[in-house]
This record gives C-alpha cells, structure tokens and sequence, in this order.
C-alpha cells in the first residue's frame, strides 16, 4: 500500500512539474559544458568550482562584513558584461556604490540596478525584503540575464531566516534551465538549488582612504569554501589580490 501511495504521489508531482526540488534526491539537470556555468573570471576560484557558477540555479556568496562577498560579485558580473551578457542586481537597501561597480569593469549600460529602500527612511525591514523579492521574482520571469543577484548581506540573519523556505524553491523553478545563474549575497549560508553552490568567505579586505565615502579597495586575502550537494568541487581557494582586479 505505501509503494501505491508513493507512486501516486510522484506521478502527480511530476505531472505538475515539482519533482525536482531543493531536498530532491534525483540526478542534477546540469548541463556539463562551458556554457553551462558563468565563470567567476578568477583562476583560483574557477579551478575550484570546475568552470564557474552553474547556470539554472540558485547559488550564494556568503561572509561577514569586509570578507571580500561584495568584490567577488562585482568581479563575477564584470566579466558577464565584458562577454556581452546583460547582469542584474536587486539592491535591497539600497548599498551599491556604483563608482565601485565602474571601477571593477561592469559596463554599466548592461546592468539592471533595482534600487531598494534605505534603513534610514522608515520603511521596516520585512517590507524592504518583501520588495526586494518580488523585484527578483520579475526579473526572472523576464529572462535574458546571464547574472542576476540579491544583496542581502546587510540584513541581520535573524530576518532572513524568517522568510519561507519556499521562497527558494519558488525562485529554482522560475530559472531552471535557463541560462541565468541567480545568487544571494548574505552574512552565512541561506540558500541554494540541488545543483546550485555556495562560497564561503573568510579572510579580509583591506582599504585605503580617509573616510567611509572616500574609501577604495587597497587589498584582498580572502579564502574561498566551495559547498554543494551534487557538483563535484575542488574544495578551498585561495584569493590574493589588490584592488578590484583580484
């Protein structure tokens, strides 16, 4: 009676498109071929992730403040838009210094900026985040991103965590198999598809400059922890770098 039951649940899940989920023990719908990844454009972490960022799928860049998580998103989409791809970016409150962004070669004619609110205009945070999803969400269903990206590394965890789970799983079926590799910019682990990965930051930047508007990147020792249940990975990287060529 239970292998009935299990069959007929799975012949509906199926029919409705849902078998392939976050927890699902089947085999990855990866592609495994150069144009199924976007590569990170550095060598260390390229090597490690066995070409770059899987495409179709939900990833993150994960660390605390000055761990390098910002330098290596911008990195990433600077090479997505140096090979032509349009890149995404929901900034949920409103964080990206777009001087920062020029400096580390997105060619911002291809990059979508979705502005979000502010900590000091009195919106509250699960309204902010509330936006910021359903900005993302419509930027997926869209399409034609090579990258799009949620910063959420700023909101405290304790939030984050509120959010359901099927949340992530809502926003692995909107881009599976598609070309777009979707990543969350956060403080520590949150979320990610079966075939989808997560970097690890630890270490440190270091910066030069007076003040918190006149500051720029000077250096970058930071140590990269692959994570992911179905793609073989290389491990740890290591990241040397000055300013934001890495």
């Amino acid at each position: 009676m239970a292998n009935i039951a299990r069959a007929a649940l799975e012949t509906a899940l199926r029919d409705r498109k849902l078998d392939r989920t976050l927890t699902t023990a089947l085999p990855s719908l990866e592609r495994m071929d150069e144009a199924a990844v976007v590569p990170v454009d550095v060598a260390a972490i390229d090597r490690c992730l066995q070409g770059g960022v899987p495409r179709g799928h939900l990833s993150e860049i994960a660390g605390p403040s000055s761990s390098g998580r910002t330098t290596l998103l911008l990195h990433l989409m600077a090479a997505a838009t140096a090979r032509g791809e349009i890149v995404a970016l929901v900034d949920t409150l409103d964080r990206l210094d777009v001087a920062s962004a020029a400096a580390a070669g997105i060619d911002l004619d291809r990059l979508l900026w979705i502005r979000g609110e502010s900590a000091t205009n009195g919106v509250g945070a699960a309204e902010r985040i509330e936006r910021a999803l359903k900005a993302l969400n419509l930027v997926l269903q869209a399409g034609g991103f090579g990258v799009v990206a949620i910063d959420l590394a700023d909101v405290p965890v304790s939030t984050l965590k509120q959010i359901p789970f099927t949340t992530w799983m809502r926003v692995q079926r909107v881009i599976e198999g598609s070309d777009t590799a979707c990543l969350l910019l956060t403080a520590e682990p949150l979320a990610r598809s079966a075939g989808g990965l997560t970097m690890a930051l630890a270490g440190r930047t270091t910066w030069a400059g007076a003040s918190a508007r006149s500051r720029r990147l000077s250096g970058l020792d930071v140590r990269v922890r692959v994570m992911s249940p179905r793609r073989r990975v290389d491990g740890e990287a290591d990241v040397r770098g000055v300013a934001a060529g890495l």
